[in-house]
């Protein structure tokens, strides 16, 4: 499940946003968002949910466990 960091990059950049627009969905600043994305803090359940929804994926797709999006 490690791999979950780069699938928030991948899936972000699928859906042609910038780091400063999903951080303004997630109503945090950029940077908090970007520690995510480098894998530099771990991703509360709440924020996973919501980029879930966003991204209109499952959160386990997001973390790694499936491929299935």
């Amino acid at each position: 499940m490690d791999n979950y960091y780069p699938r928030l990059r991948d899936l972000r950049e699928d859906h042609d946003l910038t780091q400063q627009q999903v951080a303004d969905y997630l109503q945090m600043k950029q940077p908090q968002y970007s520690r995510y994305e480098r894998g530099l803090r771990d991703i509360p359940t709440d924020v996973l949910i919501r980029l879930a929804k966003l991204y209109h994926t499952t959160t386990d797709y997001m973390l790694g466990i499936t491929n299935h999006r």
